[in-house]
Parts: structure tokens; C-alpha cells; sequence
């Protein structure tokens, strides 16, 4: 996955797209990373059998923006998938199974040697701080390779590198000078090769095998985990001598986000392999420290496994895309890449300029910030600076020096590859990388001096759209990228408005940003509100920090109008305060309104200043009587007409569409809610699915699925946390056989996952005391084993 927060607030925004999920990040770990996690193996009677950890069989790398995002939104993922390499370790001589990545996905060839060598080491060090080890291999984003790469990979220590069987041009035993051309993917790839560079340093690579590859991620090779082992037994050939290893390649979505239950296809397969006694699972660690190479292999450089036109995929219009645009094209690939690095030239001199102000070696400076990024604590960039300073900074040089490094870092994030792989400018991958782009201008622009914006908007109006409406790339930054600019005011103005609708502690967080209150006076009358106060506002990823005064007034609808300005003593502060209240006193809102576009600086801030989940929050608390009002309208109609509706259906006349999306509307809002309540009321349920099929009525089938999700994973919570509570066991176990009446998906695997470990930790020892004529233990054994029954568990 690539990096999708925001640029100015460090935090992945609501992406409708992934309804009913927040984001994209959200859905797919839900969907793939999380079901990895916690694979089942399944029975002949398709009963859960065992629940393991896929990670700790197989060889993975997850890029450490990913990483970072887990880390924070699912630490149980996060944490098994830690765990997963330490147990592999075990397994397999020592030798772990995660690999390391650059960075951010950039496309390594396509870059300078600069910026090369901070993607690798970054990844190495991500890697270290996470897993506690040194990585052994690395992943190559989209295996794109060249031999300046390889290069940097074993200068930092890295051993081994996986590519695909097309980027390999010719082999040699090491003890020969003839060599066989392996073009077309004619290499064997049952064993690691050796590549010698030309700085005398070696690195081992891995070929993964092609055909079998494809065929997971594009065929129907993972319908069963039987069919799966019997092809990867395929890669083994009887004529070749010595020992062979058989490995695959594929994105990590292939099991569970692009092929449903793949996940489970994969634990059976390698169970099925190990029971069977077919084959050996080993990770390439492992296999490398036993059967080192005896060849050496000479790569295709500039080439990569998801493009047959070398790099060609992320730099010009090379005829690679995902399909389904009939006269579509992706010429915009080459203007695009030669706007960023336009302003990645560009700023160079300026930022060495000003780096040397600051910096005692800029670019040992930029290599070691990793630190930072990985742990921002004050004590942790006191120790960056103290190490990389020219010496004690003030504030101002304090906050121009970790401002010069965010410059840098998202002048990497820019070059994340998914900004390239797709087919239009306008998708939400090349607009985040164009939104990473617009942070580094606003950075140059105030930090560097000189103006950027107008020579790359000259560069990106070169990327033309598809889609007719989005115009090109100056349009897209335009009315995309620069409304979304964040700075301090924008922020407490953000803070001023969203304090009308919920309460604030003194000192708070907002995305990257702490505010701390120092006076806050909040005046209502029925729907009408007034707001002055002041805070403090300070950037946590450079230190910038701003004391402001804010004033903000709602006339009770959506009309807001909000003003910041520096803070200019108390006097002035005081007056306002006082003006406001004497103005409010008497509702006379015009009045303050006035005061505030007299006392505050331009721009003054509405609804559309609030960042995105806080726009939908307070758009859903200011429309909160008008939805009422609505929901009133549509359920007066459908109570009263019900019995028409149903005669009219009835007898094969469609409804019309006022009665259609009355009921449409009120029987989803009523399954909703009964879907988000326990205990379940399962006649209710029951009564309003037969209404719905009688009126033909279309379910918001992903919305209501995911309601029921979370009411599952909350009761499984609490009965987790206290697992003696047999009401909550019996009210899950009816809530869980509703399921099965239920004509839509609802994922159980989070209750599956917590009833596993339930029968790991809890159930032993109960089923112990039930053994020995425990009436207490001997109920609560078998609400367990009903339980089981309904979660589709095989019962010991």
C-alpha cells in the first residue's frame, strides 16, 4: 500500500471509495492483512480446524509506511505480524522471514544516487527499529532494478534481493568464464545466483518462479489450498541435480483483498505440503546460508516485473495499464515525472544553501532523520540536532532545520511508484503524490525563498486528463492540492470551529498539531453560538508554534464565519471579548460579525476550513435536525402506505419512486439500527429482511454487513475481556446464528479470531474443572461449545 495521509496533517483522510470502510488502508486490512494474520485452516466438514499466522511461513516484506500506519490504527495486526518473524527465526536456522523495502515504493533506476541510497538505508532502519534484527533481503519496489541499486543494497548490508525470471540475461558457474544466455525467461529458478558488482561487493538474488506466480495472482489457482501445493510442487524438476528451491511472488493482496479466502488457500497449502511430507518450507535466509551460490547471473538493468517495456510504466506512455479504459491513454506518465524532478533540481541549490546554515553535513543529516520520523519524541530530535546541529539553534533555526528535512522527506514520498501505475492523472495515487509535491513548494517556498509554484504549474498543465472534466495537472492542483494546504492558522481556525460541537480538554491534538487553550468564552442562544478565545498552536514535525486569538459565530446553520489572527497582548484580547459579549447579549450577530472582519486577518475561515472527517462530523451535526426531519417524512409515508405498498408490488406494478425510496430509506435505517444494538432482537430482524423482500426493497447490503461486523467484534470484545459472563456468550452465539438468514456478507473473522484465543487460554482449564463436576464450569463448557458450533469451529 502506498502512502495516503495527508501531507500537512499525517493522518489517512475518509476515502469514500472504500465504503463502508474509513479508507483504503482500512479496507484492505481488513480484507487481506489482518486475515493473513489469522488464517484458517478448514476440515473435511469445512469446520475451522486452526487458526495460524501465514506471516510466520512465508517470506514477506510490508513497506514501512504501511508499517507506520498499522503500528498506530491496528496494533494487533502490527504485533502479529512482529511476532510472525520472530517465529520464523525459530523455524528456519535463525533466519527471519521478513524482508526489508525501500522506503516509500519509489522506482529506484528513475532516481538520482541521492535519493537511492536514503530509500535503501531508510528501509533498512525502519527495519531495524520494527523486527530488532538486521534485514537479510530486501524487496525492490516492483523489482525494478539496476546495478547502482544493487550496489548500495549490499554497502548496507543487505544479502539477497528477489527478481522475476525476465530480468535475468545470462549465467555462469563461478568457476568459468563461459556464459549462457537466459533471456526470455529461460533461467532456472530453483537456485540463488550471484550478481558481482563493480565495486567488488556481491549480492545473492533469487528468481522467483514465473509461471506459477502468474497463475496465483491471475488464475484460479487459489480455489483450493490442495490444487495451490500441487502446482507449487510443479516447479520441481527430477533432471536437475542438487537441491532445488520453489518460490513465488506475488502482491500480498492476491490473498484475501483481490481473491477472497486466499488467505486460507495459502495456510492449506503449506499445511498440506508439510503433512504430506512433499516438500520442506524454508525462507531464502535459510536456504541461502545452506546452498550459497555456485552461479553468477548478469541482470537486465532499467526493468521491472510489472512493466514489459523496462521502467517504462513510470515514465512515459508505454502502453502498460490496469485495462477497462477503451481510448484512454498515459501520456501525462512523462510530463508528470519531469515536473518532479524539475523541482527536485530546482530547490537542490537553495536547500544546500540554506542546509549549511544548520547542518554540519546536510546529507548525513537527511540519512539519520529516519531516527526522527520513527519516533518523534522532544528528547529524540534533541538528539538528531545535537548530533547534526552547527551548534545550539534558537527556535527559529530549530524550526528551519526540521522544516528543511520535511522538505526532503516528501520529496521522496513524491516519487512513491503508485503515482505512475494507473491510468488517469486524476486518481487518487497520482493526485497524493502531486499533493506530497504541493507540501514540498509551500515548504521551499518559505524556508528556501524563490518562487516554485508557477514554473511547476507551467510543467504539470503539460499532464493532460482523460476524464474530459478534470481538465490537466495545473487544474488538479488548483482545485485539489492547493485548498488543501494546511498551515497554523488554518488549524486553530479548525480548532475554533469544530469547538462549537464538541469539547476540547486543555491541551489537545489535532493530526500533527498540539493546541493548547489559554481562554476560551462560548456564548449559545438556542442555535446560535459565538466563540472568542486564544491558544497556543505548534507544528509537532517542525516545531513551528504560533500563539493566536480566535474568534468564530454560527448563526445555527451552516453558515460559520471564523477569524485568527496572532495574539496581540491582552489589552487588545480583552476588548474583543468584551465587544463580542455586549454584541451577543443583545443577538446582535451582524454586530459580531463586523467585529470579527474588523479585528481578525484575511482570509477569514468557514465550514470549509475544517479537515475532512471533521467536515462530515459537524455537516452531519448541523444537518442533524434537517436528516430528522426527513427521516420523519419518509417513515410517515411508508407507515402510513405499507399495506398499498405491498398490494401494489404485489400484484407485479413497480413502486413509484416516491413510495420506492420511502421504504428503501426506512427499512435500511431500521436494520441498521436493529444490527447495532445487542442483544439482538433476532424476530425484529426477522420481520423487517420478509418486509424488505416483499417490497422488492434494494439493502445497502456493504453498509448494513459492516454494521453487524462491528456490533459482532464488540460483543466478542466483551466476552473476551470477561469471559465468565454466560448472558454475553448466549446473546453472541444468537447474534452469530442470525447470520446464516442474514442475504448478505458479514465478516466474523475478528470473533472467530477472539474465540480462538478463548479456546487456547480459557477453555483448558475450564473444560478441567467441568471434568471434575464443576456445575459452574460444566455450563459454561457447553454455551462454549454452542458457541463454537455457530463460529463454525471443529470442537475438541
Amino acid at each position: 500500500q502506498p502512502p495516503r495521509e495527508n501531507p500537512w496533517l499525517e493522518a489517512v483522510e475518509v476515502q469514500d471509495s472504500a465504503y463502508p470502510y474509513h479508507d483504503w488502508n482500512e479496507r484492505i486490512t481488513a480484507e487481506c492483512y489482518a486475515p493473513n494474520a489469522w488464517s484458517r485452516i478448514i476440515n473435511g466438514d469445512g469446520r475451522i480446524q486452526r487458526i495460524v499466522n501465514n506471516y510466520a511461513q512465508i517470506s514477506f516484506n510490508f513497506g514501512p509506511t504501511l508499517l507506520s500506519w498499522l503500528e498506530q490504527v491496528d496494533p494487533d495486526t502490527y504485533r502479529a505480524i512482529l511476532e510472525a518473524d520472530q517465529a520464523s527465526r525459530e523455524k528456519y536456522s535463525g533466519h527471519g522471514s521478513a524482508l526489508a523495502q525501500a522506503y516509500n515504493h519509489m522506482i529506484l533506476p528513475l532516481a538520482n544516487r541521492s535519493d537511492k541510497y536514503t530509500q535503501i538505508l531508510w528501509g533498512v532502519r525502519d527495519f531495524e527499529h520494527r523486527f530488532g534484527r538486521a534485514p537479510e533481503g530486501m524487496w525492490l519496489p516492483e523489482t525494478a532494478v539496476d546495478l547502482e541499486s544493487l550496489d548500495i543494497m549490499a554497502e548496507l548490508g543487505i544479502k539477497f534481493t528477489i527478481l522475476a525470471p525476465s530480468q535475468a540475461a545470462r549465467t555462469r558457474p563461478l568457476d568459468s568464464e563461459e556464459w549462457h544466455d537466459v533471456t526470455g525467461e529461460r533461467i532456472d529458478p530453483t537456485v540463488p545466483y550471484c550478481v558481482r558488482l563493480a565495486s567488488g561487493r556481491n549480492l545473492a538474488v533469487f528468481f522467483y518462479d514465473g509461471p506459477i506466480s502468474k497463475a496465483v495472482a491471475f488464475e484460479t489457482l487459489l480455489a483450493t489450498g490442495e490444487r495451490f501445493a500441487d502446482r507449487l510442487m510443479s516447479g520441481f524438476n527430477d533432471a536437475r541435480n542438487g537441491a532445488q528451491l520453489v518460490s513465488i511472488a506475488t502482491d500480498g493482496e492476491t490473498y484475501g483483498h483481490h481473491h477472497r479466502h486466499g488467505e486460507m488457500a495459502l495456510s492449506y497449502a503449506l499445511h498440506y505440503l508439510e503433512s504430506q511430507e512433499l516438500a520442506r518450507i524454508t525462507n531464502y535466509g535459510e536456504f541461502l546460508e545452506k546452498h550459497p551460490p555456485t552461479q553468477e547471473v548478469e541482470i537486465v538493468e532499467r526493468t521491472a516485473w510489472s512493466c514489459t517495456h523496462g521502467v517504462g510504466r513510470w515514465e512515459r506512455d508505454c502502453g502498460c495499464n490496469t485495462g477497462g479504459h477503451a481510448g484512454w491513454n498515459q501520456a501525462w506518465r512523462g510530463p508528470l515525472r519531469a515536473a518532479l524532478d524539475w523541482l527536485r533540481d530546482a530547490i537542490a541549490p537553495a536547500y544546500d544553501k540554506q542546509a549549511q546554515k544548520v547542518f554540519k553535513d546536510a546529507a548525513a543529516a537527511r540519512n539519520d532523520y529516519i531516527d526522527v520520523i520513527l519516533k518523534r519524541a522532544p528528547e529524540n530530535v534533541a538528539r538528531f540536532l545535537e548530533a547534526h546541529a552547527v551548534g545550539r539553534l534558537d527556535d527559529a533555526a530549530r524550526v528551519s532545520a526540521l522544516s528543511l528535512m520535511e522538505l526532503q522527506r516528501h520529496a521522496l514520498l513524491m516519487y512513491t511508484s503508485c503515482g505512475w501505475f494507473f491510468d488517469e492523472l486524476s486518481g487518487i495515487e497520482t493526485v497524493q503524490v502531486i499533493r506530497y509535491a504541493g507540501r514540498v513548494i509551500q515548504l521551499a517556498e518559505e524556508y528556501l525563498g524563490g518562487k516554485y509554484e508557477a514554473p511547476f504549474l507551467d510543467l504539470l498543465q503539460k499532464c493532460t486528463c482523460n476524464i474530459p472534466e478534470q481538465h490537466d495537472g495545473r487544474w488538479l492542483y488548483e482545485n485539489y492540492i492547493r485548498p488543501s494546504f494546511v498551515d497554523i492558522p488554518r488549524v486553530c481556525a479548525h480548532y475554533a470551529i469544530s469547538a462549537l460541537f464538541e469539547t476540547y480538554p486543555e491541551e489537545t491534538r489535532i493530526y500533527g498539531y498540539d493546541v493548547l487553550r489559554e481562554d476560551f468564552h462560548l456564548s449559545e442562544a438556542g442555535r446560535q453560538r459565538v466563540v472568542i478565545g486564544r491558544a497556543r498552536v505548534t507544528a509537532r514535525m517542525t516545531g513551528e508554534s504560533r500563539r493566536l486569538s480566535f474568534g468564530v459565530v454560527n448563526f445555527g446553520d451552516h453558515n460559520f464565519t471564523c477569524g485568527v489572527r496572532d495574539f496581540r497582548g491582552h489589552k487588545a484580547y480583552d476588548e474583543l471579548v468584551a465587544e463580542a459579549a455586549q454584541a451577543f447579549s443583545a443577538l446582535d450577530l451582524p454586530e459580531i460579525v463586523r467585529l470579527l472582519d474588523r479585528d481578525f486577518e484575511k482570509p477569514m475561515y468557514a465550514l470549509r476550513t475544517l479537515f475532512r472527517d471533521e467536515q462530515r462530523k459537524v455537516i452531519n451535526l448541523v444537518l442533524e435536525g434537517v436528516l430528522a426531519e426527513a427521516e420523519a417524512a419518509y417513515r410517515m409515508l411508508y407507515d402510513h402506505h405499507a399495506p398499498l405498498m405491498r398490494v401494489v408490488v404485489g400484484m407485479g406494478i413497480p413502486l413509484q419512486k416516491a413510495f420506492a425510496e420511502a421504504a428503501e430509506f426506512v427499512l435500511n435505517a431500521n436494520l441498521r439500527r436493529a444490527l447495532s444494538e445487542a442483544p439482538i432482537d433476532a424476530e425484529r430482524v426477522h420481520a423487517l429482511m420478509e418486509e424488505a423482500r416483499a417490497l422488492q426493497v434494494a439493502l445497502d447490503s456493504a453498509g448494513l454487513g459492516y454494521a453487524m461486523r462491528e456490533l459482532l467484534i464488540r460483543m466478542a470484545t466483551q466476552l473476551r475481556a470477561k469471559p465468565d459472563e454466560l448472558e454475553r456468550m448466549c446473546n453472541l452465539s444468537a447474534a452469530v446464528r442470525l447470520l446464516g438468514k442474514l442475504p448478505f456478507f458479514v465478516d466474523v473473522s475478528k470473533p472467530q479470531n477472539l474465540f480462538w484465543d478463548m479456546l487456547q487460554h480459557v477453555y483448558p482449564e475450564r473444560r478441567t474443572q467441568s471434568e471434575h463436576g464443576a456445575e459452574q464450569a460444566l455450563a459454561w463448557t457447553r454455551e462454549f461449545a454452542a458457541l463454537g458450533d455457530a463460529l463454525r469451529f471443529a470442537m475438541p
